[in-house]
């Protein structure tokens, strides 16, 4: 089978509306498929997309380009809740584990779990030293300490994935300790909801789509909790509150730019295409302990 071969941007807003797509403002349109790709632009059409290949009545360019917008802006506060998330664990994984086993007590792989993969954790290190070596604190180190990073310094350098697999490598024991005292739950919640904030983050700062997606991976649904979660965005933005360090400051950023966000784009969007119950405003509340 032959690739399709390339279509001018006239072409691309035609094949919109011959598949029913109603189209009020041709030259706003054509201006946004010149800065949007046409490919991660129609996925936004995919809820309206029938068995034949059209779209269902009253679909509307402009409408999909809000849908477009709401996503948009909803990466953006989700990156940001992340944020807090990542820096906090950034700390105390380093605070605990330094003070445990020393400020290189991550160089040894006795100080990991049996099944820890210590050569890809110093592989992963080394080559992110030689990626930020014009770093000032990374040539510091190199020409001060012969090259060794205490490890409140080089987990600087970790990705988010990195945190993760550094959280679930961990001992058991020293696992269960920070998952209790930081979160408030088991270590194998924290472990789950670790690696789909990390796959989360990932997907957002590539600026993959939330609405209408499932991510594939199901985080794990903290006990007693009257809710089993899923795999859709809103799921997802649960363990963000489950990992949150400050439950008021989630509530007065996080749930008062979501709910805004929300009752901006009511009008257009589906809830339901990012799988938020009735209910999403209680489950979403801070609560003193996810269990």
């Amino acid at each position: 089978m032959q690739v399709k071969p390339p279509i001018t941007f006239d072409a691309q807003l035609d094949k919109l509306k011959e598949r029913g797509c109603i189209v009020t403002d041709e030259a706003f349109a054509r201006m946004k498929l010149e800065q949007i790709n046409y490919y991660r632009l129609t996925a936004y059409f995919l809820p309206s997309l029938q068995a034949d290949g059209t779209y269902k009545p009253g679909t509307t360019f402009e409408g999909v380009y809000r849908v477009y917008e709401f996503d948009r802006k909803l990466r953006g506060l989700i990156l940001a809740a992340v944020e807090e998330i990542e820096l906090m664990l950034r700390t105390q994984l380093a605070y605990y584990h330094a003070h445990k086993y020393g400020a290189l007590g991550y160089m040894d792989a006795a100080n990991f779990k049996p099944y820890h993969n210590h050569a890809r954790l110093l592989e992963h290190i080394h080559q992110a030293i030689a990626r930020n070596s014009a770093k000032p604190f990374v040539q510091h180190h190199i020409q001060n300490y012969g090259g060794k990073f205490p490890l409140w310094a080089i987990i600087e350098l970790f990705t988010i994935g990195e945190l993760s697999r550094f959280f679930a490598d961990m001992h058991r024991a020293d696992k269960k300790a920070l998952a209790r005292s930081l979160f408030h739950t088991t270590d194998s919640n924290v472990t789950s909801w670790l690696l789909c904030m990390a796959n989360l983050r990932n997907d957002c700062a590539h600026y993959a789509r939330l609405y209408y997606t499932m991510f594939g991976t199901v985080p794990a649904t903290p006990g007693g909790f009257g809710y089993r979660l899923r795999d859709r965005v809103f799921d997802y933005i649960l363990v963000l509150k489950f990992l949150y360090p400050n439950p008021l400051q989630w509530q007065n950023t996080f749930m008062n730019a979501l709910t805004a966000l929300i009752e901006e784009y009511r009008d257009t969007i589906d809830m339901r295409c990012i799988g938020f119950p009735a209910d999403w405003e209680a489950l979403l509340t801070p609560t003193s302990s996810p269990g």
